[in-house]
């Protein structure tokens, strides 16, 4: 029994997705809670404004990882695959 091969750029794509969201839920969780945290500590300040870039930066800094990720992934289960005879659905 031999398994398909597993589309890379595909797979790639979907692993961006998937760290995308990632990125926005802990983006989430770190602008609002520092925020709260910098409103009952120190006050409001720069940092506090420069904290919610991370709304931003971080679904993109997780999206490329997600991405690079999802290309190594990839490629080593397409190397590997005979030996896992796993099914699956990113087949080419």
């Amino acid at each position: 029994m031999s398994t398909q091969k597993l589309h890379v750029f595909k797979f790639a794509k979907f692993q961006t997705i998937l760290f995308a969201i990632a990125g926005v839920i802990t983006g989430l969780f770190y602008s609002v809670g520092g925020f709260f945290v910098d409103l009952f500590t120190i006050g409001l300040n720069g940092g506090t404004a420069l904290a919610f870039l991370a709304l931003i930066g971080m679904p993109a800094i997780f999206a490329a990882t997600g991405f690079c990720f999802g290309i190594v992934e990839a490629l080593l289960y397409n190397s590997i695959r005979n030996w896992l005879h796993i099914k699956h659905d990113f087949f080419v």
